[in-house]
């Protein structure tokens, strides 16, 4: 969005009422959980108390009243939603001792402003995006519109830039039929080995490109950075907004290079069989910054959207032994290849072929697919 220094200056006062009531939710819902556990008692802090506390504080509240209503009003719906998922992520993700059922507070300095509005809060005309409380935003559309949103998000990146995000019905907009298949897997020499040597993506290395500028930003922050509890410096704040800067810039080099052979391979194909390849072990291997540069589970989902944008078929594969299987006759090695060992060989048949493509070929046949 290009914003103008008022509606800049509305949308930054929209997000400090919204950060003061969340923070107003998590205050009372923890006095709440402290008192029953010390009184035995049963009390509940649920969207309807809190909406009712919403319309108290509003009442004698001005700066509050200077808000919109329905960007508050999500807050409290936010909230609501949020402790039970809060839950659910952290028993299967965190240690006994880090567990914690409640929502954090949102710092001023730490929190990035998020806004939602519903269909009440919103509506676009001549392409701009009315809110409620009377912003009017500019907005530079990335494509129309396929329907009428329902719901509008802005929000602020680490690059100090907004953005609004609609949520609009999805619709299929099938491709003719090219009677063709292809079997895609993931590694860290190239991103994506595939059965068709037309349609492999080669490691694009947009984060090596990129690394000696990063390494100026990052010296320049470690420089500037101010003592323990100091203000950040102008010089500083710069630095960092650099650093996110080309952050962001290599994320959307890789994210429009999976995007574009995301596009190619669903247009050229019927059904496609991807690795289910789930990289994070490698973060502890030596080929940790290769394989963060690959981006390989960026470019798989950009597959995965793009046969659903499309109606074609995307099988997953689970990744086990596939560089131990024959592409042939099936049969597996009797111990796993080194990644040194670039050429497979099958002791059964006698085929040889180069290790990621006879992988790609195993999709296929895991996924009851045959090249044609």
């Amino acid at each position: 969005m290009r914003l103008s220094k008022t509606a800049r200056g509305a949308l930054e006062a929209e997000w400090d009422r919204y950060r003061w009531l969340w923070n107003e939710c998590v205050a009372k819902s923890k006095a709440v959980h402290l008192h029953n556990q010390s009184t035995g008692e049963k009390r509940t802090c649920g969207p309807v108390q809190l909406a009712a506390m919403l319309t108290q504080a509003r009442a004698r509240t001005a700066w509050l009243r200077e808000g919109a209503c329905v960007p508050q009003q999500q807050v409290i719906r936010d909230f609501g939603k949020s402790p039970a998922k809060a839950l659910k992520d952290i028993k299967a993700r965190m240690p006994m001792r880090q567990r914690a059922g409640m929502p954090k507070y949102k710092k001023k300095r730490d929190a990035l402003p998020t806004l939602e509005y519903t269909r009440r809060g919103f509506r676009l005309k001549n392409g701009r995006l009315h809110l409620a409380g009377q912003i009017a935003l500019r907005v530079v559309w990335s494509r129309d519109l396929p329907a009428e949103p329902s719901s509008v998000r802005l929000y602020q990146d680490s690059t100090e830039a907004w953005y609004a995000s609609s949520v609009v019905p999805a619709k299929t907009e099938h491709l003719p039929e090219t009677g063709e298949v292809i079997g895609i897997d993931g590694g860290v020499r190239e991103t994506a080995t595939t059965t068709s040597d037309d349609h492999d993506l080669v490691h694009a290395q947009h984060g090596r490109a990129a690394a000696q500028r990063l390494a100026r930003y990052q010296r320049m922050m470690a420089r500037r950075q101010p003592n323990r509890g100091q203000a950040a410096s102008k010089g500083y704040r710069e630095a960092k907004r650099q650093t996110a800067k080309l952050h962001k810039k290599v994320a959307r080099q890789r994210q429009d290079t999976g995007h574009k052979w995301a596009k190619r391979g669903v247009h050229d194909h019927d059904a496609l069989a991807v690795e289910d390849f789930r990289p994070k072990f490698l973060a502890k291997t030596t080929m940790a910054r290769k394989a963060a540069d690959a981006a390989i589970s960026a470019t798989k989902t950009a597959l995965i959207e793009m046969g659903r944008k499309h109606g074609r078929a995307v099988y997953l594969v689970h990744p086990a032994h596939t560089t131990m299987d024959c592409a042939w006759c099936g049969a597996r090695t009797k111990h796993a290849l080194p990644l040194s060992e670039r050429t497979y060989a099958c002791t059964a048949c006698g085929a040889v072929s180069p290790r990621d493509k006879n992988s790609a070929r195993v999709m296929l046949a895991r996924a009851g697919l045959q090249p044609v």
